[in-house]
């Protein structure tokens, strides 16, 4: 695997785990726990999405909620392209002051 190889890859990682975490709080429960049984929305699952950036393109996992209410702040919904991670991250940290 090239060094662009492995970048994407571990980009991809972070940005799904990232996402995941977005989810989790959006529903207020970890996926499997039992505190989401019959909350009316949960965990459904998840969407393939390429971005483009500075590395080319990356093939992510977006995870999904069965109602549809998750609008990921990270990546929006139909965002096709992602500046450097960094600004996404500080962006985040910021909105929740």
């Amino acid at each position: 695997m090239s060094k662009d190889g492995a970048i994407k890859k571990l980009m991809a990682k972070t940005l799904e785990e990232m996402l995941e975490a977005e989810l989790t709080e959006h529903l207020g429960y970890e996926k499997y726990s039992p505190h989401g049984k019959n909350t009316g929305n949960s965990h459904n699952g998840k969407s393939h999405k390429s971005l483009k950036n500075d590395n080319g393109e990356i093939d992510i996992a977006v995870p999904r909620d069965r109602n549809g209410q998750f609008d990921p702040i990270l990546i929006k919904k139909y965002e096709k392209t992602i500046g450097p991670i960094e600004e996404k991250i500080i962006s985040m940290s910021t909105k929740g002051k």
